[in-house]
């Protein structure tokens, strides 16, 4: 990333809009940001190589798709060499039903989420996990019920302390 771009109020602009719709045209995020498209355009492109902007997708409502269960996990490991929390996040990568992974601090050193089909498949996971050996001394798993509040953008302007 480059560290040298500094953002101004239409950079940030454009990052704020384009977490609410990332398939808005470029004609009608300039509009938005005060810019014509051609200038709009390149701060986009800029943002986007200097990894700002890191790619743009699709939010998938899977409860249309499929019956599934979300599960935060927390995990402890045997050991806390440097190498012992290599070896769990290598083999954590390859974990398709893991959607985050978050070393933290407290009384236990990940925060995991999953998203499976249902408990034993979690549990099959888990199991798994065990067998190989990846450095796990103990889990906790706590299974959602309901998710009411899930949001998929930064607050930017909070977080920046930007006025509205």
């Amino acid at each position: 990333m480059n560290g040298s771009l500094r953002l101004d109020r239409i950079d940030l602009s454009i990052l704020v809009q384009l977490q609410k719709d990332g398939r808005m045209t470029n004609a009608n995020l300039a509009e938005v940001v005060g810019l014509s498209a051609s200038p709009c355009l390149q701060r986009v492109r800029r943002l986007e190589s200097a990894g700002y902007i890191t790619g743009y997708g699709a939010q998938i409502n899977l409860a249309k798709i499929t019956e599934s269960i979300t599960v935060f996990t927390e995990v402890t490991l045997i050991d806390h060499r440097r190498e012992d929390f290599v070896k769990f996040e290598a083999n954590m990568r390859n974990v398709d039903e893991l959607l985050e992974c978050h070393l933290i601090s407290g009384g236990y050193d990940y925060l995991l989420r999953f998203v499976c089909r249902n408990i034993n498949h979690y549990q099959d996971r888990m199991e798994n996990l065990l067998a190989r050996n990846v450095g796990i001394k103990k889990y906790f798993s706590y299974i959602v019920l309901k998710s009411p509040i899930v949001k998929n953008a930064f607050p930017l302007r909070t977080l920046l302390d930007l006025s509205q």
